[in-house]
């Protein structure tokens, strides 16, 4: 057996071995235990790919025909030390390999497909975390060592790629890049990572609302979102407007920033504990944790309005101060994220004090907000079909062909012909048992705030409430908790500007602020007195007037790592 070299020509690492003892391990119990290869170098250096890291892999033959060898790629996306500023993020790396075990084309290209196979399902089986209970999965390339090419480590669950994604985009979101940022960062990586998607461009407002209510939602495993938090809220209504809604909020749901607030693209990267990101960092963050397809459990919240229309969220309620800076600052969309300072400087220079009853029903047993979040629920790996796979070692190709994945883009294509299912006369959305009618008093149970003059209302049930807000440090997607917040009448400019600066860093509520009270709850009500006001749900404007909610845990699911 000769050592296997890097290319003299290429500079890719390059097998050269009889083929009976080139075989990588055979799956088991669908786990790979070793692939064995060796590799040289004139360098005397190491280097270690972490496959929780690798998007995807592919075989495939030179450009040059004369060429026997066979060749696979690998695509990782580790951490590393930014160029131009301190920290790190996720960038792309490209590992390229050369196999060349006989003078036989199609026995190199068949070796390469098995490596590239064995790579692809070893880094699916562990989820994209820092801190699991486990041995990292590791790709050891050892360069001057007879040494095993070897994956080590005992994984959690199967997490599957996923397959049949419904991409929506909203083109007018945030700057109006959302389309352009999607084909610039986020298209050849799901290549990379063979992921069959249709692009969807929605066309006017409630265009995704009614196309998910009216979907065949058989053809997808995900719909994921290009936007900011609007089109979700639109998806997730139109979802639980459905009659089979039981079964279509099952549906995981994806997000990829594109918007300007991106406040749950920013709690999903937080959940993941990785380190800090924005703008094409964060983009690129969450593009990594739909590759990876991690699904876990999502809360919703039930809204009723004073005309008796209930809506879900999955962000926020607000009235006051945040609802005023989210809609006055439209306005200033073509600036990006920085239109919310611009607003919360004009809505300083002018603070109103709102008039209104506020009261909520604690959660039963109350505690401290944990110092770091915990791991999210893994519920469950995103489905994929398998796709058929004319190569000669098709019958290891468990998860999607990473040599082909097809792409369309639609406008409204999507097959709308809407699932039967059986009317058994059960209610269309889940029973709100916490919450009275809106017109009879709250419960003993619940507390009632004495105040009836506030600067702000806000109850959120996710970790940011946008890229550079971190709201609620300890929160997460499927905690069970509305987050409550209120600021009392009285505080002066300067200490509401500070609690922003510091929510930055999550430490607003370290600062001591007595105009400011946080409460965990499971439901709430608000009864605003002051004719005029402004209230959203995950940034978008409702019927004015009282409102009342209560979460339903784990209710939708969502892709996030």
């Amino acid at each position: 057996m000769s050592v296997p070299h890097r290319h003299p020509r290429t500079g890719l690492a390059e097998m050269e071995k009889d083929a009976a003892e080139a075989q990588p391990a055979r799956q088991r119990n669908g786990f790979v235990g070793m692939l064995y290869g060796e590799f040289s170098d004139t360098l005397d250096n190491k280097v270690v790919f972490n496959l929780t890291d690798c998007v995807g892999c592919r075989a495939y033959r030179g450009a040059d025909s004369a060429d026997v060898g066979a060749y696979f790629t690998a695509y990782f996306y580790p951490f590393k030390r930014r160029w131009m500023s301190a920290g790190v993020a996720r960038q792309r790396v490209e590992q390229c390999f050369r196999v060349a075990l006989v003078q036989d084309a199609r026995t190199n290209l068949c070796e390469a497909e098995r490596w590239a196979c064995a790579i692809r399902n070893a880094s699916v089986q562990q989820a994209p975390r820092k801190d699991v209970a486990f041995n990292c999965l590791q790709w050891r390339i050892l360069y001057r060592q007879r040494a095993p090419l070897c994956f080590s480590g005992v994984t959690n669950s199967e997490v599957r790629r996923p397959c049949r994604v419904m991409i929506l985009v909203n083109p007018l979101s945030g700057r109006g890049q959302a389309l352009q940022l999607f084909t610039g960062h986020l298209q050849g990586m799901l290549t990379e990572a063979a992921v069959p998607y249709t692009l969807v461009i929605t066309e006017h407002q409630n265009h995704a609302r009614e196309l998910v209510k009216k979907a065949d939602l058989s053809q997808w495993d995900a719909l994921v979102i290009m936007s900011g938090d609007g089109l979700l809220f639109e998806v997730i209504n139109g979802l639980m407007e459905r009659d089979d809604w039981q079964e279509a909020i099952q549906t995981p749901l994806g997000i990829l920033p594109g918007g300007s607030g991106n406040a749950l693209a920013a709690s999903i990267h937080h959940y993941s504990q990785s380190p800090p990101a924005w703008n094409e960092e964060l983009l690129l963050s969450c593009g990594f944790m739909l590759c990876k397809g991690v699904v876990g459990s999502l809360d919703l919240v039930s809204i009723h309005l004073a005309s008796k229309q209930r809506v879900f969220s999955f962000l926020s309620l607000a009235w006051g101060f945040v609802a005023d800076v989210d809609i006055e600052s439209e306005k200033y969309r073509h600036v990006g994220a920085i239109r919310f300072l611009m607003g919360t400087l004009v809505r300083l220079a002018t603070l109103r004090v709102y008039q209104g009853r506020l009261a909520y029903l604690p959660v039963k047993e109350k505690s401290d907000l944990p110092s770091t979040p915990q791991l999210p629920s893994m519920c469950s790996s995103l489905p994929c079909q398998l796709i058929p796979n004319s190569s000669p070692t098709h019958n290891l190709h468990r998860h999607c062909n990473a040599n082909s994945n097809q792409n369309t883009i639609s406008n409204s294509s999507i097959n709308a012909r809407r699932v039967k299912t059986p009317c058994d006369g059960k209610t269309r959305a889940p029973l709100d048992c916490l919450l009275p009618g809106l017109d009879q008093p709250v419960p003993e149970s619940w507390t009632s705030v004495k105040a009836e003059d506030f600067v702000l209302v806000l109850a959120i049930y996710q970790s940011h409430l946008a890229e550079d807000l971190w709201a609620v440090p300890g929160a997460m997607a499927d905690d069970g908790i509305i987050h409550l917040f209120y600021v009392t009448a009285g505080i002066s400019r300067p200490a509401l500007l500070r609690l922003f600066l510091a929510m930055e860093k999550g430490a607003h509520l370290a600062c001591g602020c007595p105009h400011l009270v946080y409460e965990k709850v499971q439901a709430l009500r608000l009864e605003p007195i002051s004719r005029e006001g402004v209230i959203t749900v995950d940034g978008e404007t409702v019927e004015y007037g009282p409102v009342q909610a209560q979460i339903h845990p784990g209710l939708a699911r969502l892709i996030y790592g």
